[in-house]
């Protein structure tokens, strides 16, 4: 692997992926609608870019008006996919297989989910799928096709929120810069919560740090046998 991994990267640096749809209740609101997109699939590599929080520059994403209805509790999927022009839905039309790193979600609540940046405080995270029985998050991802599923938790309170998927590839991670995060964020009204709960939040950036283990390491050798996911625990109800 050791001799394999520098081979196998350089063939995989333009192998990206984009969050582009997010369905609820079976129904796919359609690409950037709901769902803030940029027109270039590359990734942020930098922690403490403000690009960290939703994405951006180098990578504008376009505004969206609309905001989608999801009833707390229930389960969303985020559909990744490798181009703005990618049709379909094998393993190579989400990301390259390469690219393996834990998937992560996160919430936020805000006042308007059309015009909060997502940049600072407030973010707690919801889902994570690290390194379980020898498969990554991303495989599990890229061999679903595409689909990232996500729970809301049903004891957050009722109101708008921006939801921040995620998935980060480490292929390159052994030195800093070199992970790879690609995050989209949809807007959400969420119904139905109980608000029993106040979640802890943390901050993008400053969530993450470069010298994080789970952000800086080698995941070709020695062998991975525990990975620390990025960030903090996920809020339970």
């Amino acid at each position: 692997m050791k001799v394999l991994a520098p081979l196998m990267l350089a063939g995989a640096t333009s192998a990206h992926t984009i969050f582009q749809y997010l369905e609820t209740d079976g129904v796919n609101h359609g690409q950037g609608q709901g769902v803030r997109i940029p027109s270039y699939n590359g990734p942020i590599e930098d922690v403490t870019s403000n690009s960290i929080a939703c994405n951006g520059a180098p990578n504008p994403t376009t505004p969206t008006s609309k905001v989608i209805t999801v009833q707390a509790g229930q389960n969303v999927t985020a559909i990744w996919r490798y181009m703005l022009s990618t049709t379909g839905s094998a393993p190579n039309d989400v990301m390259d297989s390469s690219h393996k790193g834990p998937t992560i979600a996160y919430l936020k609540k805000v006042n308007d989910a059309t015009s909060d940046s997502g940049v600072g405080d407030g973010w707690f995270k919801i889902q994570e799928d690290g390194f379980n029985n020898g498969v990554w998050g991303t495989e599990r991802v890229i061999n679903g096709q595409g689909r990232h599923n996500i729970k809301i938790p049903d004891c957050i309170a009722p109101g708008q929120y921006l939801l921040r998927a995620e998935m980060i590839a480490l292929h390159g991670a052994q030195n800093y810069p070199g992970a790879q995060f690609y995050m989209e964020c949809a807007q959400l009204n969420v119904v139905g919560g109980s608000g029993s709960k106040t979640p802890s939040t943390v901050s993008f950036p400053g969530a993450y740090q470069g010298t994080d283990p789970g952000i800086k390491l080698s995941i070709w050798w020695p062998p991975v046998t525990n990975y620390p996911v990025p960030g903090p625990s996920v809020f339970t109800c």
